[in-house]
């Protein structure tokens, strides 16, 4: 496609249907790699560096790696084209993978941090693919777009943890260090996701929602008439404030679980985990559809009402496995919400040409404070405990729902 744009209708239409075919795809792939690495990372980090109080570093070194890599691979995607940024994303996650193994081999934990940081730059491209799924959406179906390809990581992300047993055994065979073995399925998975995104995604949803944007009257209306800063504010704090809750606690629930059930560690964090990814994704159509259709608004303060469930089970029963189990599942179900109907938010409230900055100044902002909130969820938990960290969690959600009529204004 060249200058004037001249795209009918069912044209847009049928590209936004294999753009979220392949963004869907692509997601249950690399779903793979941050599910093991969200499984395995406080346990590697704790076993490397001794310390348990450490094992939030992992979870923040992923947040870091997707923090400083959402403005660049942004901007590229504004540039270059969505393409082109998942490609890079995913070059860089297979290269932490590969790190990650290797740190595991010789027993280096700053090694091991640069690993998880790199996986993390990799899931930055993940993150892009829920607003690639609503480049080309009409106003009515951004929601639902945007939620179904949420969707589609559930099953990455609940078969990642899953493969931690298997992946032991495997692991053993091909003689890969102790914790790492699920890492080969992650590496096969990561590689088959770099292929779709360079053979499928054309043409690119984001450069032809520009051109569309810049000058064709043809095809549906895909863009916003006005820009609203104040509620895109609202929208980017609701969902790194979502975020940040749901990254400290999951972060520390390996390690949590690690003391309550000894020797079935692998087992237990490995259901619990895959339970609380799919409560992340499961429902995310579910939610999308309710935000088009209750409005944006009510689906994050819902999304803040099922967070704050979670916090206080959490919180009054810490010790109990059941608990813990619901608490997590329930901390998925409240991030979908919040972040499907902020995403969209987001979207809505900005022209086309300002959306990738937006869009990747939202990511860096949610990443970067997830990634000090994993740090500081250590620190808690080695000072007031499991329960503990889910109150201090709970202030968190009480800002959200707080300064929800601030967007409304």
């Amino acid at each position: 496609m060249s200058g004037a744009v001249a795209l009918s209708t069912a044209e847009v239409l049928g590209i936004q249907r294999r753009t979220v075919a392949v963004l869907g795809a692509g997601q249950v792939l690399g779903g793979v790699a941050f599910g093991s690495t969200v499984s395995l990372g406080a346990l590697l980090a704790a076993d490397l560096s001794g310390q348990d109080s450490l094992s939030g570093l992992a979870t923040a070194s992923v947040t870091l790696g997707a923090s400083l890599c959402a403005i660049p691979l942004a901007r590229l995607a504004a540039r270059r084209g969505r393409r082109t940024a998942l490609t890079i994303g995913n070059v860089l996650a297979l290269i932490g993978i590969g790190v990650v193994i290797t740190a595991a081999a010789l027993r280096l934990f700053p090694l091991l941090l640069v690993g998880v940081i790199l996986i993390g730059a990799g899931n930055a491209g993940n993150l892009q693919s829920r607003f690639a799924a609503t480049d080309l959406s009409t106003a009515d179906r951004r929601g639902r777009d945007l939620g179904t390809v949420v969707w589609a990581t559930t099953v990455g992300g609940v078969l990642g943890p899953l493969l931690l047993t298997p992946g032991e055994a495997v692991g053993a065979f091909l003689g890969m260090p102790q914790l790492t073995g699920s890492y080969a399925f992650s590496l096969v998975a990561q590689s088959l996701a770099l292929v779709l995104y360079l053979v499928g995604l054309r043409p690119d949803p984001l450069r032809t929602a520009q051109r569309l944007a810049r000058g064709s009257s043809a095809g549906p209306k895909i863009a916003v008439e006005t820009d609203a800063p104040r509620t895109a504010r609202y929208a980017m704090f609701a969902v790194a404030g979502s975020h940040v809750v749901m990254a400290s606690v999951m972060a520390m629930t390996p390690v949590h679980l690690s003391h309550l059930a000894p020797d079935q560690v692998t087992t237990v964090v490995g259901v619990t985990i895959a339970l609380h990814v799919f409560g992340m994704y499961g429902l995310s159509p579910v939610f999308g559809m309710l935000a088009d259709r209750w409005g944006r608004m009510p689906t994050i303060l819902l999304g803040q009402g099922i967070l704050a469930a979670s916090l206080i089970t959490a919180a009054v029963l810490p010790q109990s496995q059941w608990a813990v189990l619901v608490a997590l599942l329930l901390l998925g179900l409240g991030w979908s919400a919040a972040t499907v109907a902020g995403a969209a938010l987001l979207t809505e409230s900005t022209v086309a040409e300002l959306r990738p900055k937006r869009q990747g100044v939202s990511d860096t902002i949610m990443t970067a404070s997830a990634a000090v909130g994993a740090v500081l969820a250590g620190l808690i938990l080695g000072w007031i405990g499991y329960g503990g960290l889910a109150l201090v969690a709970l202030l968190v959600v009480a800002s959200v729902t707080a300064l929800a009529p601030y967007a409304r204004r």
